[in-house]
């Protein structure tokens, strides 16, 4: 009668013993899984992400498309976030890139005189901060804070990998609210046909905001003017209107040269 006394209590005792381990492993497992994303990144620029709807979340979005005023008419822009493919169309010209090859279709026999490799992804690049700094190949690396109007500004210094883009030697400075994560201010240095790293840095405002689809994103964004490599006054606004951030990829037909258009070499 004893013996099996003992044997229940063993077989009890050891039956608790591995429920509780397994317990444990399924505590631990679901630790490992939590915020995976985002753990990749430094605290500092997952803090201004945060601040900014979360990279998780902007990494479930597919297509956005807005639109800025020029002085030739509305210019819209679409793109297929995953692939990067984008189109931009204006009164007097169409440009596209459909993940392999660029192209310009001319309209109103008006000649095209941009940089249309420059210009490509520019925009949208800008209108996407912060959330572009979270793309692969990127370096972060804490800097000194900028002060402007008696605010101080943390800052963090964005370099590339070589061989990233079309201008890995690109460098950008975001500043944001130590208190809040909000972005404020985006230095950045233009490389593109250069052979060097630039050493100019330029600066763009970052103060007002929409939510679109539970991310904060530009409502428009201030160039300033700038002396050693420091912003100074403002010099013109650009704002983004008829913003669209959509789970859903953009039909991919869009994004295909038309008749007519011009490879971009």
């Amino acid at each position: 009668m004893k013996k099996t006394i003992c044997l229940l209590l063993i077989t009890v005792l050891f039956s608790a013993c591995k429920n509780e381990k397994q317990t444990e492993s399924t505590v631990v497992n679901e630790v490992s899984k939590e915020d995976i994303t985002t753990s990749i990144y430094p605290e500092s620029i997952t803090k201004v992400f945060n601040a900014h709807g979360g990279i998780d979340t902007w990494n479930t979005m597919k297509s956005l498309s807005f639109t800025m005023e020029k002085p030739n008419g509305k210019e819209v822009t679409t793109l297929n976030l995953k692939t990067r493919a984008e189109v931009i169309e204006t009164p007097d010209y169409k440009m596209g890139y459909d993940g392999t090859t660029q192209w310009v279709l001319e309209k109103n026999n008006k000649q095209y005189k941009g940089n249309a490799k420059f210009y490509k992804g520019l925009m949208f690049y800008f209108y996407a901060m912060p959330f572009v700094l979270g793309d692969d190949g990127i370096m972060y690396e804490a800097i000194e804070s900028l002060t402007f109007d008696g605010k101080s500004y943390s800052g963090i210094l964005i370099s590339y990998e070589s061989g990233v883009g079309e201008s890995p030697d690109d460098q950008y400075k975001i500043y944001y609210d130590e208190a809040t994560g909000e972005m404020a201010w985006l230095g950045y240095t233009v490389t593109f046909g250069k052979d060097e790293k630039s050493k100019d840095f330029h600066f763009i405002r970052y103060n007002n905001w929409q939510i679109i689809n539970g991310l904060k994103l530009p409502k428009s964004v201030d160039w300033y003017k700038y002396e050693n490599n420091l912003p100074t006054e403002k010099r013109n606004t650009v704002e983004f209107t008829d913003v669209s951030l959509s789970k859903r990829a953009p039909e991919a037909t869009i994004f295909k040269m038309p008749e007519g258009a011009n490879i971009v070499q």
